[in-house]
């Protein structure tokens, strides 16, 4: 294991001591244990909250994304791990404003666990909770199953439209939540994995490709996916992720969407803009408009070598929230 660290059991908190003396402007450490990040200028009082929480190991997934617009809250675990009940529940009361608190999370067992958990203590304390879970991943499941799909990178869209209808004057809990859920049913995702990376705790790489092997539609944590085989050029693999994804969504000439190229970790964004060149002629070809792509790290699984495609439907509103002012280190909109 090559990494620039200390020790490998302090990685997570040294990481989010530097994040937040990094950007004081937008985060603050919080929680017994230091596992909570919340706004510096938070909770907004009558606005609902949103909390989010998972693993480390995909910045800036979680706790990058604590922001104006965005999330106000994030609890964080260990690397790939979930965060703790505890953790969750301080995360919760750091976004309590009075308007009720929206759980905005990834669709993983451990992590539903331990939400549910401090939702239930909070509900005890009267203070009104939802949840909207990310599941966008097209390769964990299919459409028949689509509560059982994993949530990748297309909850930072989720993020995004939630935050912005948080922001709007007397929103309620039920209509950020109905929003959430709303970008959640066209929102889909897809990746395609070059190489593991390494977890500090276990010193050795989370999965093994062959030289010239890659494998389409992992899971960020290394979850198996579609099919393993030989590297193919980069449009034949944004082609066959376009169409996954496009197939799952059922596109029609003349619909808008945006588009997201994520970095795994690794992968350089040449790379990422070589795979977008594909995606927009294909989609301009389909009568598909792109609005607002996104291309370069927005989640990553550490250092691995590899790409996601996502594909958010838009229409009138939804297309307002994405554009609707927006402020954290990893994502503005002006």
């Amino acid at each position: 294991m090559k990494k620039l660290l200390n020790e490998p059991n302090a990685y997570v908190d040294e990481m989010l001591e530097g994040l937040c003396a990094a950007h004081p402007q937008y985060f603050r450490r919080i929680g017994e244990a230091g596992r909570v990040v919340a706004r510096t200028d938070g909770p907004v009082s009558g606005k609902v909250g949103i909390v989010s929480g998972g693993g480390s190991g995909h910045l800036p997934l979680f706790t990058g994304y604590v922001g104006r617009g965005l999330i106000d809250s994030c609890a964080i675990g260990n690397v790939f791990a979930g965060p703790s009940v505890d953790d969750c529940i301080e995360a919760m009361r750091a976004a309590d404003g009075g308007a009720g608190i929206l759980r905005l999370y990834g669709n993983y067992g451990g992590d539903r666990m331990n939400f549910d958990m401090a939702g239930e203590m909070l509900d005890m304390e009267g203070i009104e909770t939802a949840t909207v879970l990310g599941a966008d991943d097209v390769a964990s499941a299919d459409a028949a199953e689509r509560h059982k799909r994993r949530g990748v990178a297309g909850l930072i869209y989720l993020y995004k439209i939630a935050g912005a209808r948080a922001d709007q004057p007397g929103a309620t809990l039920r209509e950020v939540a109905a929003a959430a859920e709303k970008a959640g049913r066209g929102c889909a995702t897809t990746g395609v994995a070059l190489g593991p990376c390494i977890v500090p705790e276990a010193g050795k790489p989370t999965f093994t490709l062959a030289e010239n092997e890659i494998e389409m539609g992992m899971g960020i944590h290394g979850e198996p996916g579609v099919w393993r085989g030989p590297l193919k050029p980069a449009d034949a693999l944004a082609g066959e992720m376009l169409e996954m994804v496009g197939a799952d969504l059922g596109l029609g000439r003349g619909e808008r969407v945006s588009v997201l190229v994520n970095s795994l970790g690794a992968t350089p964004h040449e790379e990422l803009y070589i795979l977008y060149r594909h995606v927009a002629r294909e989609l301009a070809a389909k009568g598909v408009t792109v609005v607002r792509p996104l291309i370069g790290r927005y989640v990553t699984s550490m250092e691995m070598a590899g790409a996601s495609l996502t594909v958010l439907r838009l229409d009138s509103e939804l297309e307002a929230l994405l554009d609707a002012p927006a402020d954290c280190p990893f994502w503005s909109v002006p």
